[in-house]
C-alpha cells in the first residue's frame, strides 16, 4: 500500500511540477488513527521550489492524484501534511498478499544480490563461549538473516584469534595441568585460565585424542615437551567445542578465517609493505608508524614494535583487505562494545592502503555487556569456565529460542540483564513464550477448523470490519517495512519488537470473538485473517531463528 501510494504521489507531483525530478517521497504512518494511515510532508517539499504556500500545493496534489479504490478520503493538515485515510478494502488487501506469498510475504530485492559478509562471534579459541560471545551470536545470525530477507548475497564469517599472547597463555596453562600442577597452586601461571575445560584438555592430550574443528584434525602427541602440539591440539579442542556451541544455539557459519593464517600466508608481511609504499608509514624511536592522523585518528599508531612484533591492529588491517579483495561490497563486524576503538584505526588502515576502499567501510555493530540474573541475584561464575557464565549454561537453563529472543530483543548498543527466571517462565510476561503461544493459538483453531488451508487465500474479506480486525489488519501491512528498516538500521530488535506487538494485537482478537462459528462467509474471513497473521508470526520469528511452535 506505500508503494501505491507512492505511485500516485508521484504522478500528482509530475503532474504540478514536470520540471522537478528524482522526488524524495516520504509516506509516515501518523501515531493517531485520528491522522489517517499515512501522511507526507510532500507539500511542504515542493514549497520552495514552486515558490507557493505549501497548503494551497498540498490542494493541488490531492486534486491530481489518479483515482484509487483504496483511498477513502484525504485531508491537509497543520502546515500542509496530506492526511491519506484508507478503505476497508485497501487494509484486507493484506491478507490475500500475505496467504499468496507466504514465506516470501515482507522479503524484497533491495540489496540486488549485492556481495555483503557479516562476521560475529570470533571468539578467542582459549575457552567456552561466555554470554557476551552469545549475544554476538544472536544480533550476528539475525543481522545476517535480515540481510538475505533483503536480497542481498550473504556471507557469515568467524574469525579465530589463534596467535599471540592470549594463545600463549592457553598453552602454559594446559601445560600446567598436564603436569599436575593445581589452578590453586602458586606455580600455576599467574596469567592462566583455570576453568575445568584446561582439565579436560589436558587429560585429552595425555591420552593422545583426535578433535576435529571445521576444516582441521589434530592428534595430541602426549609429549608434554611438545609445546607446539600443545598448543595446535588445545586451539582445535575449542574450536570444536565452540563448534558444539555453536550449533547447540543454531548457528552456522560459511567461512572460518584463521589469524594465524594471515602471517603463515604473508599476508600480514604484504599490507605493511603495501603501507609503507603508499607513503603513509615512517620510522621514529626504533618503531613503524601508522599515519592513521591523515584519515581521522586522534594520534598516529605504532604499527611495528621495537622488538619486531606488529600491534594487533596491524592483522586486523590485513584481514579486512582480504575481505575486500574477496569482493564484498558491505562488510558489518558484529563484535562487543570493547572493539570500539580499533574502528578509527582499521579504517584509517584500510583507507591508507590506497586500494579504493571506500571511507567507513566496513561497518559495526558493537553490542553492550549482558548481566544474568537468577532469582533476584547476579550471576557471575560457570563452573566449566571457572570465571563467566557461558552461553551453554543459559541454552541449557532456558532453551535456545528464549536465549536468542531475549538476546537480539534489545538494541544492541544497550545493556541487557538476561533473567533467566522470566526466560523459564510460561507466562504473557515471557515475550518469547507470548509470541510462540499466538502461534500456536493459531494452529489450534486452523486444526479444528480442519479445512482446506490454501483455499482461504480466495474467500470474501468483506465481513472483517470490527476495530480487532482493522487493528490486526494494519499491523500486519507494516511487516515488510519493519523488515527492511531492521536491515537498514542493522536492528534486529526492531523485528523482535515487531512481534510483540503482533502477538497481543492477535490474543487481543483471540478473547474477543469466536472463529470457528455459524455464519460460514464471517468464519472463513476470520480464519483467512488469522491464517495470515500465523505466516507473518513464523516469517518474523524465522528472521530471529526462533521456533514457530504449533503446541504449547
Amino acid at each position: 500500500m506505500k508503494t501505491h501510494l507512492t505511485q500516485l504521489l508521484t504522478a500528482a507531483a509530475k503532474s504540478i511540477a514536470p520540471e522537478l525530478t528524482d522526488l524524495n517521497i516520504i509516506l509516515e504512518r501518523p501515531k493517531s488513527a485520528d491522522h489517517g494511515d499515512f501522511a507526507t510532508n510532500l507539500a511542504l517539499i515542493l514549497a520552495k521550489p514552486l515558490k507557493q504556500n505549501p497548503r494551497a500545493i498540498a490542494t493541488q496534489i490531492i486534486e491530481a492524484l489518479p483515482t484509487s479504490e483504496y483511498i477513502a478520503k484525504t485531508e491537509i493538515a497543520g502546515a500542509g501534511f496530506i492526511n491519506f485515510f484508507l478503505s476497508p478494502q485497501s487494509k484486507q488487501v493484506v491478507i490475500k498478499d500475505i496467504l499468496n506469498a507466504g514465506a516470501q510475504y515482507g522479503r524484497n530485492s533491495s540489496g540486488k544480490q549485492q556481495k555483503v559478509q557479516v562476521e560475529f562471534v570470533s571468539a578467542n579459541p582459549t575457552g567456552p563461549l561466555h554470554v557476551g560471545h552469545g549475544r554476538g551470536a544472536a544480533v550476528g545470525d539475525c543481522l545476517a538473516r535480515l540481510l538475505d530477507a533483503n536480497g542481498w548475497d550473504v556471507t557469515r564469517e568467524f574469525y579465530y584469534n589463534d596467535a599471540g599472547a592470549q594463545i600463549d597463555n592457553l598453552t602454559i596453562s594446559v601445560l600446567a595441568r598436564c603436569k599436575g600442577i593445581s589452578t590453586e597452586h602458586e606455580s600455576f601461571p599467574e596469567n592462566g585460565y583455570r576453568g575445568e575445560y584446561i582439565n579436560d584438555i589436558a587429560a585429552a592430550f595425555l591420552a593422545k585424542h583426535t578433535v576435529v574443528a571445521d576444516d582441521i584434525e589434530v592428534t595430541a602427541s602426549g609429549d608434554i615437551n611438545d609445546l607446539n602440539s600443545i598448543r595446535a591440539f588445545s586451539v582445535a579442542y575449542l574450536r570444536h567445542e565452540q563448534d558444539l556451541d555453536l550449533k547447540a544455539f543454531q548457528i552456522k557459519f560459511d567461512v572460518f578465517s584463521l589469524e594465524s593464517a594471515l602471517y603463515t600466508t604473508g599476508k600480514v608481511e604484504q599490507t605493511v609493505q603495501a603501507l609503507i609504499k603508499s607513503g603513509h608509514t615512517y620510522e621514529q624511536d626504533d618503531a613503524l608508524w601508522l599515519k592513521t592522523t591523515d584519515f581521522g585518528d586522534d594520534k598516529d599508531r605504532v604499527m611495528r614494535k621495537t622488538d619486531g612484533g606488529y600491534t594487533y591492529f596491524v592483522p586486523d588491517v590485513a584481514y579486512h583487505t582480504d575481505k575486500w579483495n574477496r569482493g564484498f561490497v558491505r562488510v558489518i563486524n558484529e563484535q562487543g562494545a570493547d572493539h570500539h576503538s580499533t574502528i578509527t584505526r582499521v579504517r584509517a588502515g584500510l583507507q591508507a592502503m590506497d586500494i579504493g576502499i571506500p571511507q567507513g567501510w566496513p561497518d559495526y555493530v558493537l553490542h553492550q555487556m549482558v548481566t544474568v540474573m537468577r532469582g533476584g541475584e547476579e550471576v557471575k561464575l560457570s563452573k566449566r569456565a571457572g570465571s563467566y557464565v557461558t552461553l551453554r549454561d543459559l541454552i541449557e537453563e532456558v532453551g535456545c529460542d528464549a536465549t536468542r529472543y531475549f538476546l537480539a530483543a534489545r538494541r544492541a548498543d544497550s545493556q541487557l540483564v538476561f533473567d533467566i527466571d522470566l526466560a523459564r517462565s510460561q507466562s504473557n510476561d515471557n515475550p518469547v513464550y507470548y509470541i510462540q503461544y499466538a502461534h500456536a493459538r493459531i494452529c489450534s483453531v486452523l486444526s479444528q477448523w480442519n479445512g482446506d488451508v490454501s483455499s482461504l487465500a480466495h474467500v470474501n474479506l468483506n465481513p472483517l470490519t470490527t476495530a480487532h480486525e482493522t487493528a490486526l489488519m494494519q499491523r500486519l501491512s507494516e511487516y515488510p517495512e519493519i523488515v527492511a528498516n531492521s536491515a537498514t538500521e542493522l536492528a534486529p530488535h526492531v523485528v523482535a519488537n515487531y512481534l510483540k506487538e503482533l502477538a497481543s494485537d492477535l490474543h487481543s482478537y483471540y478473547n474477543e470473538y469466536k472463529f470457528l462459528i455459524e455464519d460460514e462467509q464471517l468464519k472463513l474471513a476470520r480464519l483467512s485473517l488469522i491464517s495470515a497473521t500465523q505466516q507473518v508470526l513464523k516469517n518474523g520469528l524465522d528472521l530471529l531463528g526462533v521456533t514457530a511452535k504449533e503446541r504449547m
